[in-house]
C-alpha cells in the first residue's frame, strides 16, 4: 500500500485531496496546524474530516506564524477584506505552505511515505504565490535533494491533485467521492462553532463553486 501525508487544513480542498488520496488506497497521515491563524474552528474541522474519511493518523503541530504577523489571517489588526482585489491580497500568509510542506516532508521521512499530498489550487488563485504549479515543482526538487529518500535514489513526490480544477470541479469530485463537506470550515473569519461569516473571499469562492457545481451548499453561515 502506497503511504502519504496529507496537509489538512480542515477547508473544502484539502479535504477533497484527502478523499482523493484515500479512494485510489492510500493509507494517510494527515497534519494541520495551529499557526496563529484568527480561529481555530477549521482544526475542529481537520480532525473531523480525518476521521470520517478514515486516516489512519492525524497530527496537530503548533508553528507560530503569528509571531511575524503580516497577514490578515495572522494579525487581527489587519481586517480580513469582504472585496477581492489585484495583486497578492493580505490574507496570504508569508512562507505559510513553505514552512507547511517541510514539516510535511519531515513526517514523510519518518513515516516512509511515498508522497505528500497538499490541497493548492491554482484555477480559482486568490493571488498567493505559493499555490502556482511553478512552486510545487520547486518544491519537487527541494524534495528530492533534501531527503534520505531522495538521495538514495528513491522518490517522494509532492503531489497537488486540485491545481489545475476549478472550485466547482472540485466539488464535484468531492460529491463522487462521498465527502460531507458540512464537516468542512473554509471562512477566514468563523465563529468558535465553525460558522462562516459569508463575506470574506473565502466565502465568496466556496458559495460561487457550489452554485456552478450544482450542488447545494451546506456551509453554515451566521
Amino acid at each position: 500500500m502506497t503511504r502519504a501525508v496529507v496537509l489538512l487544513s480542515g477547508g473544502l480542498d484539502s479535504a477533497t485531496a484527502l478523499a482523493i488520496a484515500r479512494a485510489r488506497g492510500d493509507e494517510c497521515h494527515t497534519i494541520s496546524f495551529d499557526y496563529g491563524q484568527r480561529h481555530r474552528s477549521e482544526l475542529a474541522a481537520a480532525r473531523r474530516v480525518s476521521v470520517s474519511l478514515r486516516a489512519v493518523a492525524h497530527r496537530e503541530m503548533r508553528v507560530s506564524l503569528d509571531a511575524f504577523g503580516g497577514s490578515a489571517l495572522t494579525d487581527k489588526s489587519i481586517a480580513v477584506p469582504e472585496h477581492g482585489g489585484a495583486g497578492i491580497p493580505v490574507t496570504y500568509v508569508p512562507a505559510r505552505n513553505t514552512v507547511f510542506l517541510s514539516l510535511g516532508l519531515a513526517l514523510a521521512e519518518v513515516v516512509d511515505a511515498d508522497r505528500i499530498v497538499i490541497g493548492v489550487n491554482f484555477v480559482d488563485y486568490s493571488g498567493y504565490p505559493d499555490c502556482r504549479p511553478e512552486y510545487i515543482a520547486a518544491f519537487q526538487a527541494v524534495a528530492r535533494l533534501a531527503t534520505r529518500r531522495g538521495v538514495e535514489g528513491g522518490t517522494l513526490a509532492i503531489e497537488a491533485p486540485l491545481i489545475s480544477m476549478s472550485k466547482a470541479d472540485i466539488i464535484r469530485r468531492g460529491r463522487d467521492l462521498g465527502i460531507d463537506y458540512s464537516l468542512t470550515v473554509s471562512c477566514y473569519q468563523a465563529d468558535d462553532e465553525g460558522q462562516a461569516c459569508g463575506r470574506c473571499d473565502s466565502c465568496r469562492l466556496r458559495r460561487e463553486g457550489f452554485a456552478a457545481a450544482g450542488v447545494p451548499d451546506p456551509t453554515r453561515y451566521r
